[in-house]
């Protein structure tokens, strides 16, 4: 049983990416794993200022909702990130928040296994190829870590559209129950 730290990163309301996480939750649960489920909606998480403090201390010199944030995914054995893509990369907000994990890097972190469900309006394959891009390069920063799976439900673009959309809820709740 691994402990499991999703972290979804729209900040809609009636979120689609939301909906498949909590599908993606119930799969990973019935796989018999800790799981826990962070929103960025209402947290504060400023821009790293590039002060590299962090890298001395292991603590970040602003103080926002991103310093407990990142405690949790140091925490934890298995990360999920949640991504709509905009404009064929991550939400800008998920960017943000992985720059401020730039204290973990130095530390003793706990992750080892690295997920990606992504959410667009487009469904072309080529889709959440930059998202995935993206998450790899933060991953090759933890020598330790690896990304081990991604998935994109693509087609799905009104606010709760998701709700409907029966195979991909499907997909993300496997896709839960096959985390490590």
């Amino acid at each position: 049983m691994s402990k499991v730290l999703i972290i979804t990163t729209s900040l809609r309301a009636k979120s689609n990416s939301d909906v498949l996480a909590e599908r993606l939750l119930a799969g990973a649960k019935d796989a018999g794993h800790d799981v826990e489920m962070i929103s960025l909606k209402g947290k504060t998480i400023k821009f790293c200022i590039g002060c590299l403090a962090c890298q001395k201390t292991q603590q970040c010199v602003l103080k926002d909702d991103a310093v407990a944030i990142a405690e949790k995914v140091k925490n934890a054995d298995t990360l999920v990130f949640v991504t709509p893509i905009y404009y064929y990369e991550m939400s800008g907000q998920m960017k943000t928040l992985l720059d401020r994990m730039n204290p973990l890097y130095p530390s003793d972190y706990k992750f080892r296994k690295v997920y990606l469900l992504s959410v667009a309006a487009e469904d072309e394959e080529e889709t959440p190829e930059k998202a995935i891009s993206g998450m790899q390069g933060w991953v090759d920063c933890f020598e330790k870590a690896e990304l081990v799976g991604s998935l994109f439900c693509g087609g799905i673009n009104n606010p709760g559209e998701a709700i409907g959309k029966k195979e991909e809820q499907n997909e993300a709740y496997q896709f839960g129950k096959s985390l490590e």
